[in-house]
């Protein structure tokens, strides 16, 4: 990747280590939670405790971001994380881990993936050009999906078999070597400092509310970006519902489809091949399309495919669903992403990426325990009809607005966003 420069390389490098943690946990804790248990809200507890951090925590990791540097909050960060799931792994390894402990350390890693990646997606606009961002996008959502469930998912089916300590043996590495290559970047990646080539004191005299103040005002101002923010957060609340229990339906003997883990971790690892190739074709596929038009067409394929495996539950048609679901998520990912850095001023950016973050991921604990709990009382088919229909509403949203912004240059300009809000 030398067209992109340096830093960019050590970035993408740093994200391909850490999503490849990723993937082991989201794969693997829930599998290592269906060999504690099989009632579905303990189970889908595993969701809630790694997304319930960023209900907490995202406005302040945002505020942070745009305060510091952002390289070394990542690599303080993945340095937290990396000492956390080591503890993890001792614990499994001695015997004393059970489904609660396993629950705390998930939220405490949660807490570190906040801040690791609200700065992430707000330094990648230092290291390009603007006209470049939808390519590196692309390319480092290729690399999430490829960690997340390319190599991580069927890694996780095997660690589980195996090592079970593994599963968090495994993410602890390669968090403490994300946080490593992160030392490559040269440089000082404070927002303050890049834009106004101050030290950034005043504004840190402002105080943290302030600042944060001053995002969710812009957010609910800009009517595409909170229109676009709501949609993610019930799309996500819905999908969180969704995956929080999917695996009771297809995985084990007494589930609906009967696969294995080796299986599911092959449905995942199909998953993410379509994700890799949506994120490389996002841009060519805005250029025929436009981005409106593309951005609502893969929703809407995305939330229709969610209706498949209760209405047809047949085991080998799950892996060219997995593939379609992948190509419409990684097009929407670097559609959204790239959309945001460019609308956003770069000296909001990090608190204004952290409350659209906070709205459009903020319900996914919540949507991970109403799931289990829909799924103990009314059955597992009515989580998954529900959560088709809540993303068809969030498609409808987006749709009534998504011609207006998508048709206007996408420039950082302040002045423009308020025209256009």
């Amino acid at each position: 990747m030398p067209r992109l420069g340096r830093a960019f390389t050590f970035l993408w490098s740093s994200t391909a280590s850490s999503n490849l943690a990723d993937g082991v946990l989201k794969v693997g804790a829930p599998l290592l939670a269906v060999s504690l248990t099989r009632s579905p809200t303990q189970v889908s507890l595993v969701g809630a405790a790694v997304t319930l951090p960023w209900l907490l925590f995202a406005l302040h990791a945002g505020a942070i971001a745009d305060r510091t540097d952002r390289r070394r909050v990542m690599v303080l960060a993945n340095g937290a994380r990396a000492a956390v799931l080591a503890a993890g792994g001792a614990l499994a390894v001695s015997g004393l881990l059970n489904l609660w402990l396993m629950l705390g350390l998930l939220l405490v890693a949660g807490v570190s993936e906040v801040f690791a990646d609200t700065s992430a997606q707000t330094i990648l606009p230092m290291t390009v050009p603007q006209d470049r961002l939808t390519a590196a996008n692309g390319r480092v959502v290729s690399a999430q999906m490829i960690g997340n469930d390319f190599l991580g998912a069927p890694l996780a089916g095997f660690l589980v078999a195996l090592v079970p300590a593994a599963v968090f043996g495994a993410p602890a590495a390669l968090y403490g070597a994300a946080g490593l290559l992160l030392l490559g970047m040269r440089g000082r990646y404070s927002p303050v400092a890049a834009a106004s080539g101050t030290t950034g004191e005043a504004r840190r005299q402002g105080g943290v509310g302030r600042d944060i103040a001053e995002a969710l005002r812009y957010l609910w101002g800009h009517r595409f970006l909170r229109t676009l923010a709501v949609s993610a957060g019930l799309m996500n609340t819905a999908s969180a519902a969704y995956f929080g229990v999917l695996v009771l339906w297809l995985v084990g003997e007494g589930s609906r489809v009967g696969l294995t883990p080796q299986g599911y971790g092959l449905m995942m690892t199909a998953l993410a091949a379509g994700s890799v190739a949506g994120s490389l074709v996002a841009e060519r596929l805005t250029r025929l399309l436009g981005e409106g038009r593309t951005l609502l067409t893969v929703w809407l394929v995305s939330a229709l495919l969610y209706l498949v495996p209760v209405l047809v539950p047949v085991g080998w048609l799950l892996y060219p669903v997995a593939v379609v679901w992948g190509v419409t998520g990684g097009a929407a990912n670097v559609l959204v992403v790239s959309t945001r850095q460019r609308l956003i001023p770069a000296a909001l950016l990090g608190r204004v990426n952290s409350a659209y973050r906070l709205v459009g991921m903020g319900g996914m604990p919540v949507g991970a325990a109403l799931g289990g709990l829909l799924g103990e009382i009314a059955g597992l088919p009515a989580v998954f009809l529900g959560s088709a229909g809540v993303c068809l509403a969030g498609v409808g949203l987006v749709w009534r607005v998504a011609r207006e912004p998508f048709s206007m240059p996408l420039t950082s300009d302040h002045s423009v966003h308020r025209t256009s809000a």
